[in-house]
């Protein structure tokens, strides 16, 4: 057998890929989230209608994110590709991409260079879940991946705060030009600073190379599982409603409650912020903890979180202050938040060492096509269908049906959980 020296990594090596990683990942979503605070103001610039910011937010990024993260997964997994190079080339692309959004003229120029940020992004969470997982002891991988998915509540709240006070100030178009470039300067210090553990790993004597999983075996081993199938629902669904809520709440809080920009982009993204940073962390905190005495309490939180967070959303709707709306928000927010770092470490757990970055893959292929592709067109369609009725109140009637949804991934979560005990023992 092959002894990979730099596998298991020393304590402060492990710490500085963390960091690493996490950095890139808020880089990614605040180049990904940016577009929701900036939508309404480009709406009124290009003319769009619902329906087309819901295809610019969504739909045109998660169609080639998803179509390209599973070829690049493929890459990730081989055991000759340095996933750090990877991530930092792809950094380069999708910073380089949210840039070129500034200078869009029409609708159809702005999607191609959504397109063009969903390209880039492709190539970030498969390779960085694939590095995580080998450095990480399965006791630790919730609470690692959870640290990584920080980047997402910390890069929407960024996102938030920075392009809608950059929109007041200097408009949409400067927004995107200032928010993208930083990401290539980043790009040339993961570069030189994130290491790949296989690069350093040397072959005992005499030890042959692990072969290539092929493609047709990894998604076998990976969509055999019935676990794994309930985990990609679930995923699914909760991506779907969270795609949804946070690009049409920044709309909401505009057209309903008449605020800014600016004003949304700095206290929602606060509050949402704060929020989910506290929810993901929480989620893996948690999943660690009880997981240890019985695996299937895994998903346990995101299970009660889902549930609780309901009747507590649609307070958050109905409430007619701003300050009210916002504060109400901030639980269901924590609550929904709690899936991230479970769901992804059992995808890991339930998946053969040379599948992770595929497994990885499947569910960023699912969760985004149909939560962040699906997620915000949906709603902005179910907004136009309700316009003629309801005004500008249509927003605040599609987000009461997205919080009773909340119970879908919730249930399939809990389905998933009852089977994890078998199935991970098979997997292990």
């Amino acid at each position: 057998m092959a002894t990979m020296q730099g596998t298991a990594l020393a304590g402060r090596s492990v710490r500085l890929t963390l960091w690493i990683l996490l950095f890139v990942y808020i880089f990614n979503f605040i180049d990904r989230q940016i577009v929701n605070i900036l939508a309404e103001s480009i709406a009124r610039d290009l003319k769009l209608s619902d329906t087309q910011i819901g295809l610019m937010t969504g739909l045109a990024f998660a169609l080639f994110y998803t179509a390209l993260g599973l070829p690049i997964a493929r890459y990730a997994d081989r055991p000759t590709t340095n996933r750090a190079r990877v991530i930092a080339v792809a950094l380069t692309i999708w910073s380089a991409m949210t840039a070129l959004c500034g200078f869009a003229q029409n609708f159809v120029q702005l999607l191609l260079a959504r397109i063009g940020v969903g390209v880039g992004e492709a190539g970030c969470s498969p390779p960085a879940h694939s590095l995580i997982s080998d450095i990480v002891p399965p006791e630790k991988r919730s609470s690692a991946l959870a640290f990584y998915a920080l980047g997402i509540p910390i890069g929407t709240l960024l996102g938030m705060v920075i392009g809608g006070l950059l929109a007041d100030w200097v408009g949409w178009r400067h927004a995107f030009v200032i928010v993208g470039l930083p990401g290539v300067a980043m790009a040339l210090l993961v570069l030189r600073l994130l290491r790949d553990p296989r690069q350093a790993a040397t072959p005992a004597a005499g030890a042959s190379p692990h072969k290539e999983l092929p493609l047709k075996d990894a998604l076998r081993a990976v969509m055999g599982s019935r676990a794994f199938i309930l985990l990609l629902i679930a995923g699914s669904a909760a991506a779907f409603l969270s795609y949804g809520k946070v690009t049409w709440t920044t709309i909401f809080f505009q057209r309903t409650h008449a605020m800014s920009p600016g004003e949304v982009g700095f206290w929602y993204g606060i509050v949402n912020g704060i929020a989910g940073i506290g929810g993901t962390w929480l989620g893996g905190y948690l999943a660690d903890r009880f997981g240890a005495t019985n695996r299937r309490h895994v998903l346990t939180a995101p299970i009660v979180g889902m549930t609780v967070a309901v009747p507590l959303a649609l307070l958050a709707y109905q409430a007619t202050d701003w300050p009210v709306a916002l504060t109400l928000l901030a639980i269901p927010t924590l609550c929904n938040s709690l899936y991230y770092g479970p769901t992804y470490s059992t995808a890991q757990g339930l998946a053969p060492l040379r599948a992770r970055a595929i497994a990885a893959a499947v569910l960023l292929f699912f969760q985004n096509l149909i939560g962040l592709g699906l997620g915000p067109l949906f709603f902005g369609m179910l907004s136009d269908w309700l316009q003629p009725s309801h005004g500008e109140e249509s927003v605040r009637y599609v987000l009461y049906g997205g919080a009773c949804l909340g119970l879908i991934p919730a249930f399939f979560f809990w389905r998933c959980s009852l089977r994890l005990n078998d199935e991970l023992d098979r997997a292990g």
